[in-house]
């Protein structure tokens, strides 16, 4: 029993002890079985028309931002390829000590042709995947891959082009 004079003190009370449930573990969650429900609904199912969601809207009436939408897809291999090139122009152009006018043409020319390529790519594969074949083209990542190899073999051929590149390469491949 507890010190009267300490309030605080803890009484504790003597309970008879409880049985337990057969089922009963410790550790181990009781759990009510589910009430059972019938299989079959009040009301027989009618359809309105409102209930799968579209995938994807039809490509020939989709709304105007959702081919360029799909063009971003894959633009990373596009980009690359830019950086490639752009890189590998710049050592040419730097190595050739002169006027950049004409360095600066051939590279932008060289990104109309590679612009005019995706452009191939796309009316290829349109003809192509979805008029002949019928499917549908979510991304346009063939075509940024495609474009993205032209501008890094751009690149090379920049490079290509500088000597003293030309001969670290030939050095190099000569020790092997």
């Amino acid at each position: 029993m507890a010190d009267p004079t300490q309030p605080w003190a803890e009484r504790t009370v003597d309970m008879p002890p409880q049985p337990l449930p057969q089922s009963y573990q410790r550790g181990v969650a009781q759990v009510q079985p589910r009430a059972t429900t019938p299989s079959t609904p009040a009301a027989p199912h009618e359809p309105t028309g409102t209930g799968w969601p579209a995938t994807e809207p039809d490509a020939r009436w989709a709304p105007p931002g959702y081919h360029r939408g799909q063009w971003r897809i894959g633009s990373g291999w596009t980009v690359f390829g830019a950086l490639v090139a752009f890189v590998c122009w710049g050592i040419w152009a730097i190595s050739t000590r002169g006027d950049l006018t004409s360095p600066v043409l051939t590279f932008v020319l060289s990104l109309g042709v590679a612009v005019g390529l995706f452009a191939l790519c796309r009316l290829v594969g349109r003809i192509i995947l979805e008029r002949q074949l019928g499917r549908v083209r979510r991304s346009a990542r063939g075509a940024h891959l495609i474009t993205g190899i032209f501008l890094v073999g751009v690149g090379i051929a920049y490079l290509r082009q500088t000597e003293w590149v030309m001969d670290a390469f030939n050095w190099v491949r000569g020790l092997f």
